[in-house]
């Protein structure tokens, strides 16, 4: 390294405030905010000082004649107090320094969502990957469900990171991603038809993926922090399969060595994706493949708080009462609120669905429904 370098080396940092009245400005961190002094210079006539306290560091300089600053205080509580002004003219807030998940009451609304492959459709998010959204209205902010894709694979310029969930999971669309999650053995590669149960708080990590890798992602709510780990390295070397996160267990599901079930006469095979149980019953997910055709649609409506549906493949014609017909394809996705009288038919001999709703179906049997999209 060159001398030049060496001395360009970062040894430290700190946020430079006016002094104002410094004396009283440091009395007012000290005694008010809890911050300790470190130095203060000259001795004679003080003109800077130097403070720390809550992982900051300040210098509050009499020559600094910067803009008035805005200091955030994390508060233990979730209460927030008024706002102060320090005698340098600092605003202090106060708020929770680890906010609670709010989950916004729901708007239940009928959503169609058509596949739209233009570029306006898309946007740009987290670490690269390009986002379409299928709840536009969100159901009032406590739901979200996206259509993500990469399409130029390789590395993934993704970090350890976790989310403040109430339920998420991620189902591999088209093409294949190597993800690691805490704890949960070595990394793994998810391929089109899997799916993953990502529990509240895991981390976790996209590693890689092919190209063309799309994924269909649904969380609640729809607003979620999330915050990155940056001690924690993955893997782990452990792999504890029953730990709990949050309530929940996380949960990998491979279409390859799965099940499907039918119900007698069913026009329907289901796979189910362990969701269920996973969660204890918040949340239910499954894929619907269509075995026969059903002469005669029958409309039926559920109570539950929210019913998703992303066609994987095929076509139907989506019929709900008092509404014209829909034709639907692949790509295309719905939301249908409780209450609603709906049902399918000219469901394609290839029709499969990927379903997902909350709280989850009860086990037995008699729970499916004549219509993928409706629970007794």
């Amino acid at each position: 390294m060159s001398d030049k370098q060496s001395s360009d080396v970062v040894a430290g940092a700190e946020v430079v405030l006016p002094a104002g009245d410094l004396p009283a400005t440091v009395r007012f961190f000290i005694d008010e905010l809890g911050f300790r002094m470190d130095s203060i210079a000259p001795a004679d006539d003080p003109a800077v000082a130097q403070l720390s306290g809550h992982g900051l560091h300040l210098r509050l300089d009499s020559q600094f004649r910067g803009e008035t600053a805005t200091l955030r205080m994390g508060t233990a509580g979730q209460e927030s107090r008024p706002a102060i002004i320090a005698p340098n003219g600092t605003r202090i807030e106060f708020g929770p320094a680890s906010p609670v998940m709010k989950l916004p009451p729901l708007k239940p609304s009928l959503c169609i969502q058509r596949l739209d492959c233009s570029a306006a459709a898309w946007q740009v998010g987290r670490a690269g990957m390009q986002y379409r959204d299928l709840i536009p209205d969100r159901q009032g902010g406590r739901f979200i469900a996206s259509h993500i894709r990469i399409p130029q694979g390789g590395p993934v310029p993704d970090n350890v990171h976790f989310h403040d969930i109430r339920v998420q999971i991620i189902y591999c669309y088209r093409g294949w991603v190597r993800l690691a999650y805490e704890d949960q053995g070595e990394p793994f590669v998810m391929r089109a038809g899997d799916c993953v149960l990502q529990p509240p708080l895991i981390r976790h990590r996209v590693l890689e993926a092919s190209d063309g890798l799309e994924v269909i992602e649904i969380s609640s709510p729809a607003e979620h922090i999330t915050h990155l780990d940056h001690d924690m390295m993955l893997p782990t070397g452990r792999h504890l399969p029953h730990r709990d996160y949050g309530g929940q267990r996380y949960t990998f599901h491979q279409a390859g060595a799965a099940d499907w079930s039918t119900e007698d006469g069913g026009t329907f095979a289901v796979r189910d994706l362990g969701i269920g149980e996973a969660t204890r019953g918040l949340a239910g997910g499954r894929v619907l493949r269509h075995t026969r055709s059903s002469q005669d649609a029958e409309l039926s409506a559920h109570d539950k708080e929210f019913v998703f549906a992303f066609i994987l493949q095929g076509s139907l014609v989506l019929l709900i009462a008092g509404r014209p017909e829909v034709k639907a394809g692949e790509g295309d996705s719905f939301v249908i609120p409780a209450g609603v009288r709906h049902g399918f038919k000219d469901c394609s001999e290839e029709l499969q669905l990927l379903e997902v709703c909350l709280p989850a179906w009860m086990a037995a049997s008699a729970d499916l429904p004549v219509s993928p999209a409706s629970a007794s």
